[in-house]
């Protein structure tokens, strides 16, 4: 099944195979000692760094509730009467669902899946580029997409992909696809990518956003275990990304004087260093420089921080 789909979930090996996950994680991690395929959260892939894309079905069933939890908090960086665009991902269809509450908004985008999920919002305008329909994640890409998207420029692009690296940033595992990323990127002042902890430290064949042109990084908090992804995430961070953990306990208690009980804040925890970014020629105006140290905290505290993620 991996060899076919490129990724599968332990909850569809489970149902094949008529027996419980707790068997079927046991299984697959015996198959990685093998070599025949890694593991990520929620299901397994191809062996090899340069991983092959896997479709829709399979990639809806991994790290969904990191992807949810990722996307509460990247709604909330979304302002009224903001014009944004949203690249293709499962992930970034789950930010679409909540993009539907924002008034005012407009979302170009090459995806159906986060056209759709916009289609019965009011109060938010969709545009939707050209080109040819890839079915293997919904999404528009070629010449078609490019050419749409020339002349247009937003304040942010939300953009997810197969890998992310300190070293080679975002990238994705086809070529059609990197191509309208890029593009997309190009219309934007800020870049925040949106991929949870399997992805951190995974390198696939094409690159998307070199990490000089990431403004910020919406990411889980990666497990104990998982010393690939808090490295990577160190690594991020001394190259001036913005990172923000969504899970992590949010201190921050509601004031006495609110009249009335608010909404419980989505968890989250900010790890900016400040720094000036590099300009990369040709590719429009500079990017914001990471924000100042949050909190009063010094930049040696916020590199504590992510450090303190490989020592759990």
């Amino acid at each position: 099944m991996v060899r076919a789909n490129g990724a599968v979930s332990l909850r569809e090996l489970a149902r094949v195979v008529q027996t419980s996950e707790v068997t079927v994680r046991r299984d697959v991690r015996a198959l990685e000692a093998e070599g025949l395929l890694d593991r990520r959260h929620g299901g397994a892939v191809l062996p090899g760094g340069f991983t092959r894309e896997s479709g829709f079905p399979q990639k809806s069933h991994l790290a969904t509730a990191e992807k949810t939890a990722i996307a509460d908090v990247a709604a909330g960086l979304v302002e009224e009467g903001e014009a944004i665009v949203v690249g293709a991902g499962t992930t970034t269809q789950e930010l679409a669902r909540r993009l539907a509450r924002v008034p005012g908004l407009t979302v170009v985008t090459n995806s159906l899946l986060v056209a759709q999920a916009l289609a019965h919002a009011n109060r938010v305008e969709v545009v939707m580029t050209g080109g040819t329909l890839r079915g293997s994640n919904y999404a528009l890409v070629g010449s078609g997409a490019e050419q749409s998207l020339q002349g247009l420029r937003v304040s942010r692009a939300f953009l997810s992909g197969s890998g992310l690296t300190a070293e080679r940033g975002l990238s994705t595992s086809n070529m059609l696809s990197a191509s309208v990323d890029r593009a997309l990127v190009q219309a934007a002042s800020e870049v925040v990518v949106l991929a949870d902890h399997t992805k951190l430290g995974t390198d696939t064949m094409f690159q998307t956003v070199p990490t000089d042109m990431i403004t910020r990084l919406v990411t889980d908090e990666p497990p104990a275990h998982e010393d690939r992804a808090a490295t990577e995430l160190q690594a991020l961070a001394d190259q001036g990304v913005q990172i923000t953990i969504a899970g992590a306990v949010d201190t921050e208690a509601p004031t006495a004087s609110s009249s009335t009980p608010s909404a419980p804040r989505r968890p989250r925890r900010e790890v900016s260093l400040p720094g000036p970014r590099r300009q990369v020629p040709g590719t429009g105006p500079q990017l914001r420089s990471a924000s100042p140290a949050i909190g009063g905290e010094t930049p040696g505290g916020e590199r504590g921080r992510v450090a303190d993620l490989r020592r759990r």
